[in-house]
């Protein structure tokens, strides 16, 4: 009997072992699980698509960008404005009245050579333009030499120039062959035709603000 017994009780104590370790074993997963669930609840719900409607479209603030349509991002983009670019110069510079001086007055009568480049360049959303021309503008006037009043033609070359170097405009005149101007004269208009410089820079710095106003 009493190894029966002992048996028994060695019997119960580990049926009484393997509850214990049954319970912690429901207990864990019962902790996980309930764990998990609390994660699940407590998240943050995951956003859904929704497709906009023509009032969220019309709501939306509206961006702005330089550039043509198909360039959104303003990266690189470089546009030609020579047509108006010649054009506008040939308009301002003809526009200029006569120039009157002490022995004579003199006018521009042509733009014969109008010859560089006009350009406007977007990058990363801004805009910035510039341009290089040499210009040569044709010139005619009336002086009077000693007691007899003589017609005069001429050219005003004004070389290369680009955009905001104005202020070191220069002109250059070149007289058209008259062989009954003696040498002081032909010096002396040559000084008066020089006076169309400030007039003609006027007109390229109000070309120049055009410019960059497109």
């Amino acid at each position: 009997m009493e190894d029966g017994e002992a048996l028994s009780s060695s019997e119960k104590q580990m049926q009484m072992q393997q509850q214990v370790e049954e319970e912690e074993e429901k207990r864990e997963t019962s902790s996980y699980r309930y764990w998990v669930r609390g994660v699940k609840e407590d998240a943050v719900p995951l956003p859904a698509p929704r497709k906009l409607s023509p009032k969220d479209v019309v709501s939306q603030p509206p961006t702005h960008h330089l550039g043509s349509v198909w360039n959104r991002a303003g990266t690189w983009e470089e546009k030609n404005l020579n047509n108006w670019a010649t054009q506008r110069i040939k308009e301002l510079l003809m526009s200029l009245g006569s120039l009157d001086f002490s022995s004579g007055k003199a006018q521009l009568s042509d733009l014969s050579k109008c010859v560089g480049d006009a350009f406007l360049v977007t990058v990363r959303n801004k805009k910035r333009v510039g341009y290089t021309y040499e210009l040569t503008l044709n010139v005619k006037g009336e002086w009077t030499i000693g007691v007899e009043k003589k017609s005069v033609n001429g050219y005003l070359d004004i070389p290369e120039f680009s955009f905001g170097e104005l202020d070191d405009l220069q002109v250059e005149v070149r007289l058209s062959e008259e062989k009954n101007l003696l040498h002081q004269d032909r010096l002396q208009i040559s000084q008066d035709l020089k006076q169309f410089l400030q007039p003609v820079r006027e007109k390229l710095l109000q070309f120049e603000q055009e410019l960059k106003d497109r």
